[in-house]
């Protein structure tokens, strides 16, 4: 298994990975046009050709950054693959000086197996939102706001 920053040529497997899991309700859906936005923000992992594992890191704001689009294919859950994945993205956030990463979830058990908090998301900063009017259950959200300070 290979761990490595996602390419052009990745896209199309990235798009039905998250939206596999967004059709069942488990997380957003991205479309193609903020993939291909935000592709240098992602990290994936890749078994026989195979990418199994994304993420992203995309910086909010200053010294603010959040994991986004976390993904594995359900066969390898528990596989530590997220795990993984989520520590090389903390690594890089740390070499940016991100001092505050966070993630909406509706998985926060894993996130606080990696030393997130969870936090009433009125707690956090405005700029965390920022994209939240073009969710489609915004203003309902539903998700768990996790945060870890760096």
């Amino acid at each position: 298994m290979i761990f490595r920053k996602a390419k052009f040529s990745d896209v199309e497997d990235i798009l039905k990975i998250i939206n596999d899991y967004a059709e069942k309700g488990l997380m957003l859906a991205r479309s193609r046009n903020v993939l291909y936005e935000g592709l240098r923000e992602f990290i994936l992992a890749e078994e026989d050709g195979k990418i199994i594992g994304v993420a992203a890191l995309h910086l909010v704001w200053n010294e603010l950054a959040e994991i986004r689009a976390l993904a594995v294919e359900p066969n390898k859950i528990k596989s530590g693959i997220g795990r993984r994945i989520v520590d090389m993205l903390t690594e890089e956030a740390r070499e940016l000086g991100v001092k505050t990463l966070f993630a909406l979830t509706y998985q926060p058990g894993f996130f606080a197996k990696l030393d997130f908090k969870e936090v009433p998301k009125e707690s956090v900063p405005h700029k965390m939102w920022k994209e939240c009017i073009n969710c489609p259950k915004f203003p309902n959200c539903d998700e768990i706001a996790m945060v870890k300070e760096l």
